[in-house]
């Protein structure tokens, strides 16, 4: 479990690395573009559904194989769905390597610290919690989207320091500190969200 958590998290740092290099070494195609999709509906979404049902959904027999089926055929969606939008400022729903980093970070941090034996209660709030991502990667609530940074140019100090000082701190501890960075990048859309909408009804008191 935990090599495959691990896993998991190397695709995802590969993963933003991939389409940056090929822009910035104009090397991109449409085969290149297709071809990521299918990789990351591997790594994002067949790898941790199947890492989920291995750890505890096995334990909520067919229900925890719909969780995972789920947790997949979002993925898909989610993934079908940003390569036919424009390409923005933020993202439409929790990107998948974000919900696949959470799940496997957690995995990771539990397999690392607890005992590996669960019980039902535990797979049941572990169903709850693939089932949330599941939905938040459909949804329509934005998310931060790193891509609008550009590179090719001269790199303000502010993101160089911000890169170095999340290297230190994952450094402390990786599995605890990359779920962390997950769970709070996970709640941070609907979190905006509920702010969106409190506004004008704070404007109009």
């Amino acid at each position: 479990l935990e090599n495959a958590a691990i896993a998991i998290v190397i695709a995802g740092f590969l993963d933003s690395l991939d389409g940056r290099i090929a822009r910035m070494t104009n090397t991109q195609s449409e085969f290149g573009v297709q071809y990521d999709s299918l990789s990351d509906l591997v790594a994002f979404g067949v790898a941790p559904a199947v890492l989920m049902f291995s750890w505890v959904l096995s334990d909520l027999g067919k229900i925890g194989w719909m969780i995972a089926f789920l947790y997949m055929a979002c993925v898909a969606l989610r993934l079908a769905r940003f390569n036919t939008a424009p390409e923005g400022k933020v993202f439409s729903g929790l990107p998948s390597p974000a919900g696949a980093g959470i799940i496997s970070s957690f995995v990771w941090t539990w397999v690392d610290n607890f005992s590996p034996i669960v019980n039902i209660q535990f797979s049941v709030l572990m169903a709850v919690l693939v089932a949330i991502l599941a939905l938040l990667m459909v949804s329509n609530i934005q998310y931060y989207s790193p891509k609008h940074i550009n590179l090719k140019g001269r790199v303000p100090f502010i993101y160089m320091l911000g890169i170095v000082l999340i290297f230190v701190v994952v450094a402390i501890y990786p599995p605890g500190v990359l779920f962390a960075m997950g769970f709070v990048y996970g709640c941070s859309g609907p979190i905006q969200a509920l702010l969106r909408r409190r506004k004008p009804q704070s404007s109009g008191d």
